[in-house]
């Protein structure tokens, strides 16, 4: 994102350029104020940082499944159907990395992962690979929804979802809360199984 300067009595506005990232650190319009004095301490500033290659982070990934890998591919032109967001869930240095892979056609998930910072490259510390789930960061945890569907449903309308909330602890994540929405009943939460 291109910075915003401001001198003199008269204003005058400047066009910013985005990167083409995912739109986490835009900041808006910019504010006719004065601009107050530098601070002279840089460590309060933040720091924007180099957006991931999403795809090239999965496609070297040995712990991806060969058929995600295989189907990730363009849906169009150069547009690879991934959704990746960036937040402090590990408490590294730098920003973690979440990347949703999606099918061209639905947009439904079919794998979710999150890579650690780590020197110069990226550790894959949480995967699913359950069909129809996606991971989002909330607050400073893990969600990851997982579409639930019925025999006759449609890929459009599911049955339900199950949710599952997870926290870094331990040099991993740790589920610490799940529960279920059947969208047919009176939409009360009900505990999600259990995995094995």
């Amino acid at each position: 994102m291109a910075a915003f300067a401001a001198v003199g009595l008269s204003v005058a506005a400047l066009t910013a350029c985005s990167t083409g990232g995912t739109g986490t650190r835009d900041e808006g319009a910019a504010r006719n104020e004065p601009v107050p004095q530098a601070s002279p301490a840089p460590s309060t500033t933040p720091v924007k940082e180099q957006q991931v290659d999403a795809v090239a982070l999965v496609k070297k990934d040995p712990k991806v499944s060969a058929t995600v890998k295989a189907d990730l591919k363009p849906c169009s032109g150069d547009e690879y159907p991934v959704d990746v967001s960036y937040g402090n869930l590990t408490g590294a240095a730098r920003n973690d990395v979440v990347v949703n892979v999606l099918t061209c056609s639905d947009a439904i998930g079919v794998g979710s992962y999150v890579y650690r910072p780590e020197g110069s490259s990226y550790k894959n510390v949480f995967q699913t690979e359950v069909p129809a789930s996606y991971a989002e960061i909330d607050r400073d945890g893990l969600m990851v929804t997982t579409q639930t569907y019925e025999k006759d449903d449609s890929v459009a309308l599911p049955s339900g979802e199950d949710i599952k909330l997870y926290n870094w602890s331990n040099d991993a994540f740790v589920q610490v809360k799940a529960w279920s929405t059947d969208y047919s009943s009176a939409g009360e939460a009900q505990p999600a199984p259990e995995e094995n």
